[in-house]
């Protein structure tokens, strides 16, 4: 989400998450933790063992996907990088106002300017889902105007938007998962929860659903569903990574740092997005891999490219 620089120097402020006992998703348990060498065969067992071998173009899809490693995105940006998704061949970079596509190198395949907020988003059967505000963040009178706005992967043409105006203090982030879509957002300082607003569909509004987090700052920024889990970014210092179960109930909050974006790879391993702004240049963004961990909630893993 849009926020002055000024801003970063309030401090994320400690809630009772960092005292519950973590819980791990099954990769984790079952040994890849980004520290072994045979940590892709690992994965890609795992993987095997999800799928059955008459889903031929999955696991092919898998097995090329093992060969991704650490992007950057090439060009640079008039604002910083909100959030990345993947179809397991090309990257999608939202930059607040350029949505952009690479390919899974960080080659730039094309570019368009979009309306300022364009937050987090997702890809969906051959479409990506932008969490956008056209009004205020965080505003405790719930003056933000959000919606969803959604692409044509293929050509990054936009083809249809919904309000969403239940998510009171902006939309700045979504995910989905069974089909359904989640919208995260914005939060005042002063609230001790995060919301998450569940849409079907057609985003006909579903439910809202509580997430006993404590305060993070300015909300939640990124989500992804992966390993029967929700994976949020949330700005702060430290930023901060809260684990929930499908249902929003928590199983983990930690000091890591994916509130520019954060998403699963058909491997079983994440994306988690970095971004770096220079006054009077613009905005970068890449993307490292990362695997469940125990103590930290996510660890970025070595690839062959890494020194």
């Amino acid at each position: 989400m849009r926020f002055a620089a000024s801003l970063l120097v309030v401090l994320f402020s400690v809630s009772s998450c960092f005292a519950m006992e973590p819980e791990m998703p099954s990769l984790l348990k079952n040994g890849v933790t980004g520290n072994r060498d045979d940590s892709n065969q690992i994965l890609f067992d795992s993987v095997n063992e999800r799928f059955n071998a008459d889903q031929p173009p999955l696991l092919l899809a898998v097995r090329n996907e093992q060969q991704l490693e650490n992007v950057t995105c090439e060009g640079i940006y008039p604002h910083h990088l909100q959030g990345i998704c993947t179809d397991g061949e090309f990257i999608y970079w939202s930059f607040t106002t350029t949505l952009v596509k690479t390919d899974l190198n960080g080659k730039l395949q094309t570019k368009v300017p979009v309306a300022n907020h364009h937050g987090d988003h997702c890809f969906h059967e051959g479409k990506l889902y932008v969490a956008v505000n056209l009004g205020k963040f965080n505003d405790p009178d719930g003056n933000a105007d959000s919606w969803v706005y959604v692409y044509n992967a293929d050509t990054l043409k936009e083809t249809s938007r919904h309000e969403v105006q239940e998510v009171f203090y902006g939309a700045g982030g979504i995910g989905v998962n069974n089909g359904n879509f989640f919208v995260v957002g914005g939060l005042p300082g002063t609230i001790e929860e995060n919301y998450v607003y569940e849409y079907n569909d057609q985003f006909e509004f579903q439910k809202k659903h509580v997430i006993n987090s404590g305060q993070t700052l300015l909300g939640i920024q990124t989500a992804t569903f992966a390993h029967g889990r929700w994976w949020f970014g949330c700005y702060g210092k430290p930023a901060i990574l809260l684990v929930t179960d499908a249902a929003f109930q928590m199983k983990g909050c930690y000091e890591f740092n994916c509130s520019l974006g954060i998403e699963e790879l058909p491997d079983g391993r994440l994306l988690s997005a970095s971004g770096h702004c220079e006054k009077d240049k613009g905005c970068t963004g890449a993307a490292r891999i990362a695997v469940p961990d125990e103590k930290s909630g996510l660890r970025l893993f070595k690839t062959t490219g890494d020194n």
